[in-house]
């Protein structure tokens, strides 16, 4: 079985474990696969190196990340359009995507076995329309349309499958996967979904109103905003905190749920809930 192993190398804890599991699956006859660039750190390791990520997990079987929840997040995308399970083990500081801690990852043994539960989640298909075409980008938290660092409040029209349904004055709007509502989506005062919920939750930041609430929308739902943008000031679409795409006010952002999935290998039958309550003692200082 080949397993991509995508690292986190700007974390030393991060190479240190992904070392253990390289030589601890080599020795069960697994074969493993990174991306070129982490060969300085793996020398002496029988590893297939690939040029990049896509084609990483075009060769492989199935994937594991070693570092915390933006690692398990930039592989995400690639896992989905490839079709490929992944796992993560955790050396971050939260972990919610994570299903593995690094003193577990003996554990891994398990995935050569079969001995595995698998778990879907829905992915946000986020598209750009502007007045020279469009361009589609894939969600796996979610997708932000906000003002720019130095801009005013800007003003935000939503419209579901097509009608206008309501407008808010505001930093922006945020939509959230189920997945996603543990992270910006949290922090925006927007509600907790169980993971496995096939739903799009928009919830406004800081709204200029004392009504403004977070929205939950059918997974079947066409989501569109149009921003009204003050002179001399911009917006922006932020997609998992990662890419930002420049919004105009002739811009239009559509979203709804991808035809793609993010399959997560399991090897814990946690509880959701108990878990949640757990990671968020954790961040408590």
């Amino acid at each position: 079985m080949k397993f991509a192993l995508v690292v986190n190398l700007s974390k030393e804890r991060a190479i240190k474990y992904a070392k253990k599991i390289s030589l601890f699956l080599l020795d069960k006859n697994a074969e493993i696969a990174m991306i070129e660039e982490c060969s300085q750190y793996f020398k002496g390791i029988h590893i297939h190196y690939s040029k990049n990520i896509t084609e990483l997990f075009e060769y492989c079987d199935m994937a594991i990340t070693v570092g915390g929840d933006g690692t398990i997040i930039h592989a995400a995308k690639y896992a989905a359009k490839a079709d490929k399970q992944l796992i993560g083990v955790n050396v971050g500081r939260l972990g919610f995507a994570a299903d593995v801690e690094p003193h577990e990852y003996e554990q891994l043994e398990r995935l050569l076995t079969g001995d595995y539960a698998t778990e879907e989640r829905i992915l946000l298909d986020v598209e750009v329309i502007k007045e020279d075409g469009s361009k589609h980008y894939l969600a796996v938290n979610d997708a932000v349309v906000a003002r720019g660092q130095l801009s005013k409040t800007i003003d935000l029209h939503l419209s579901l499958d097509g009608d206008e349904i309501s407008k808010y004055r505001a930093d922006g709007l945020l939509f959230a996967t189920p997945t996603g509502s543990t992270a910006y989506s949290l922090s925006a005062g927007g509600p907790i979904l169980a993971p496995k919920m096939e739903c799009i939750l928009m919830t406004p930041v800081c709204p200029h109103s004392l009504f403004s609430r977070s929205v939950l929308f059918s997974g079947e739902s066409e989501l569109s905003v149009h921003v009204k943008i003050p002179e001399e000031c911009c917006c922006v679409l932020t997609i998992d905190g990662e890419k930002n795409v420049p919004i105009l006010a002739t811009d239009r952002v559509v979203i709804r749920k991808s035809d793609l999935k993010l399959k997560l290998a399991l090897l814990h039958n946690r509880n959701f809930y108990k878990l949640l309550n757990e990671k968020l003692k954790e961040r408590d200082f």
